[in-house]
């Protein structure tokens, strides 16, 4: 997302308090997706990759913690825990579990939107980034840009090595099909999966990278893809 216009997912299934959140957001310059329960607000955090996280704790599909869980699996993203549950215990718990805020209902807007602002701008940058993968059988070297199996080059196309290069930059981590396709392939083809499909397809052959047992590109279903370090 621009850093100009942050995205900010609200996770919530009161309409009343998505329709307030939503006014009082957008009013401030953001950029709001709305989410009524966990799988939805965690698809739309996979596909979206939103700048910051509202997330309730009441949901009705499951608690907001396990939502938390499964979200920080995948994603560093900030994340404010709503609820009318105001004891120290449940602020511990979700704190420990990865929130970065904890706010209780009813709230005021103004003391929100400060603590937004605080956390966009805290916000950790990304770890560095690997440049060099080698792990005796494959070698990546992103400064060289080469990639070598068993001490011999790997002939890839530019959008083969693409892929694989941003996927060793995130290595451990998934990084979705929309940021992939975003990046390598432009803003107006995140909907072409197909074409990240036939390239990982390929990437697998030249490789000798078995989808059942993957050694170094693990497909997430329905989220994206990830470099395995873990052998």
């Amino acid at each position: 997302m621009s850093a100009a216009t942050p995205c900010v997912l609200v996770i919530d299934d009161e309409a009343q308090i998505r329709k307030f959140l939503d006014i009082g957001l957008r009013a401030e310059g953001y950029e709001v997706l709305l989410a009524a329960d966990g799988a939805q607000g965690l698809a739309l955090a996979a596909t979206r990759s939103p700048d910051l996280v509202i997330l309730d704790i009441g949901l009705p599909d499951r608690e907001g913690h396990d939502v938390l869980s499964e979200l920080r699996q995948w994603s560093h993203v900030p994340v404010v825990m709503l609820s009318v549950r105001d004891a120290e215990s449940e602020k511990v718990k979700a704190l420990d579990a990865g929130a970065n805020d904890y706010v209780t209902k009813p709230f005021g807007i103004q003391e929100l939107m400060a603590r937004l602002r605080a956390l966009l701008r805290s916000r950790p940058g990304e770890p560095d980034a690997p440049q060099r993968y080698d792990d005796g059988h494959l070698m990546i070297d992103l400064a060289r840009r080469e990639v070598a199996l068993d001490g011999t080059s790997l002939a890839l196309t530019r959008k083969e090595y693409a892929v694989i290069a941003m996927l060793l930059r995130h290595a451990g981590r998934v990084v979705t099909q929309q940021q992939l396709l975003r990046d390598i392939w432009g803003a107006t083809h995140t909907q072409d999966s197909h074409y990240l499909r036939i390239v990982i397809g390929k990437l697998r052959q030249k490789l000798g990278d078995d989808p059942a047992t993957p050694r170094w590109l693990k497909t997430e279903p329905g989220v994206g893809y990830r470099f395995l370090t873990d052998h």
